[in-house]
């Protein structure tokens, strides 16, 4: 005895609904996730002495019994937490500052379990007495490095000790348009935030006349500023210098905008925490062009996030959550930065 099956037909709504799905899920598939991450490191260095560097703390015999476990081990933390940021797929761009050289950044990317990603990088050589530097990670099959340059920052009071170079690299991305990233770290608020503003005021004048060129030089400027900028996006380095307004200010393909400007006020929100208070120093600033909807490069959801991870985090004396440093003055906690990372994420159609 045969048995027939039933033929199940779909009414004409149904097969316009299924038929528009397939097409939705094609044209998603056709829009790249693209996520950049920043992050302060704080401190990552290796276990040798450069006698041109003041890095004698970070030796096995100096301040802080710097020994090669203790590097292996934060070097494995910040795999973990560039892992834990990317989520079900790599980062494409990681931005990295407080690092001492090109050797801690090729152990991480080719020696630490962070070598599974595939990483390339540029690294900046700066004059900065400690040998601090800031990196770009990039994977080259989503970002085909065409150009990097690093700036050096000329103060306007020659008394100003040296600092971080501005690292400048442009990309090709999947879609043929040209990325341009920016990793800062701004010049310290040693000797306290108004007698060393200018100095910060100074970078973010080299900033803007970079972006500006690019503004010039290319149609379409798809350009991420990320960084420790030891500033509030209200100081007068970012928000007059530099001019990187809110997100409620008109957009203008040549504007820049600062992603974290309108979350200043909110209550326990910040990527460093000071005397018991949150502080948004670390940063994304964008063009103008990948906040227009029609750009084929676009911020999704015109937003950045704080990564605030609990494994990032620990509790104070009174109770309230920091983040879990390496260490904490002289104390080795083995956690992993004073600062918290921070993404975004671009749809590249």
């Amino acid at each position: 005895m045969s048995i027939r099956r039933p033929i199940f037909r779909l009414p004409g709504q149904a097969v316009v609904l299924t038929v528009l799905t397939i097409l939705l899920s094609v044209r998603s598939l056709a829009q790249e996730n693209f996520r950049i991450v920043f992050y302060n490191v704080e401190n990552l260095f290796d276990v040798y002495d450069d006698p041109a560097k003041n890095d004698e703390d970070f030796l096995p015999e100096g301040k802080f019994r710097w020994t090669g476990w203790k590097y292996g081990k934060k070097l494995k933390n910040i795999t973990r937490v560039i892992t834990a940021v990317g989520g079900m797929q790599s980062p494409a761009l990681v931005g990295l500052c407080e690092v001492e050289n090109d050797k801690v950044i090729s152990d991480l990317t080719a020696k630490s379990p962070l070598r599974a990603q595939r990483y390339d990088y540029i690294v900046t050589d700066s004059p900065d007495e400690r040998g601090i530097d800031v990196a770009l990670l990039y994977q080259r099959h989503r970002f085909n490095l065409l150009e990097k340059n690093e700036y050096r920052i000329h103060f306007s009071n020659p008394a100003t000790g040296p600092s971080r170079h501005i690292l400048h690299a442009a990309g090709q991305l999947v879609n043929g348009d040209t990325l341009d990233v920016f990793v800062c770290h701004f010049p310290s608020r040693r000797g306290g935030q108004r007698a060393s503003e200018p100095a910060r005021r100074d970078a973010a004048l080299l900033l803007r006349n970079k972006t500006d060129s690019l503004f010039r030089l290319r149609r379409h400027s798809h350009i991420v500023i990320m960084g420790d900028f030891n500033d509030h996006p209200d100081d007068k380095s970012l928000s007059r210098v530099l001019g990187a307004q809110k997100l409620s200010h008109p957009v203008t393909a040549k504007g820049l905008y600062n992603l974290f400007f309108h979350r200043m006020k909110k209550i326990d929100f910040g990527t460093y925490k000071f005397q018991g208070r949150w502080e948004v120093l670390d940063q994304f600033i964008v063009s103008g062009d990948l906040l227009s909807p029609t750009s084929s490069v676009v911020l999704k959801n015109h937003e950045a996030t704080v990564f605030n991870a609990d494994f990032l985090l620990e509790e104070d004396k009174n109770g309230r959550k920091r983040p879990y440093r390496t260490y904490m003055g002289p104390v080795y906690k083995g956690g992993f930065s004073d600062h918290l990372p921070i993404y975004i994420d671009l749809r590249i159609k």
